[in-house]
């Protein structure tokens, strides 16, 4: 018996029940709840400080090769995890503690992105000391100028990797960050509000448009 031809993804907004359009990838399948909140709550809006811009930074990291949704349910797993990702605790985890993280159900097991969380954390904090303004203002720094962007209509219109991403990616390489590829580095910029990806139709998107300057 052949398989049932399932519809195709949508690519544009998509309106659910509420009355409110959104992209489309904020109404997908048994992550509904949890991906609709974190779009309208959290994506695309502008995050600033260094804890949590590392947070964001350890996160997208664990997200490689998996789901987003895999992420958002250990969120708070992360946290307690990981000290709330305070850049100076996390920089001073020892082996016993990297040895608590590899048991730990409640985040993903993987020993590279556990050592690569607590790498990052280490040279966050010595970025703090020699770049002014730290994590912080270094990521900012590769903000493209939103009036040079066109608004994304669908899916297809949104980049993967653009060359503000891969200069990000190889800024923080340099200075010892591990795990932040290009594209890594580019779904961090979309995620902290650096570019605005929300697509022309979605009602965040609007939102945003009306509110005053």
């Amino acid at each position: 018996m052949s398989e049932p031809v399932r519809p195709p993804r949508p690519v544009a907004p998509v309106t659910g029940a509420d009355g409110l359009a959104r992209c489309p990838w904020g109404m997908e399948g048994d992550g509904y709840q949890d991906y609709r909140d974190y779009h309208d709550t959290e994506w695309g809006r502008p995050v600033h400080g260094d804890d949590a811009l590392y947070e964001r930074v350890c996160l997208e990291a664990f997200q490689s090769g998996l789901s987003w949704l895999t992420i958002l349910r250990r969120r708070e797993g992360f946290r307690r995890a990981f000290a709330g990702f305070r850049i100076e605790a996390v920089a001073g985890f020892t082996e016993a503690d990297r040895e608590r993280l590899l048991a730990d159900p409640g985040i993903i097991r993987n020993r590279a992105k556990i050592d690569a969380a607590i790498a990052n954390a280490r040279a966050a904090l010595a970025l703090a000391e020699s770049y002014q303004g730290g994590l912080d203002a270094l990521i900012w720094s590769y903000a493209p100028d939103p009036a040079g962007r066109p608004v994304p209509d669908t899916l297809a219109d949104v980049p993967a990797v653009t060359p503000e991403s891969t200069a990000l990616a190889k800024d923080l390489k340099k200075r010892g960050f591990r795990f932040v590829g290009p594209t890594t580095a580019y779904a961090l910029m979309q995620a902290c509000g650096l570019v605005d990806d929300h697509l022309a139709g979605c009602h965040v998107r609007r939102a945003a448009a009306q509110r005053p300057v």
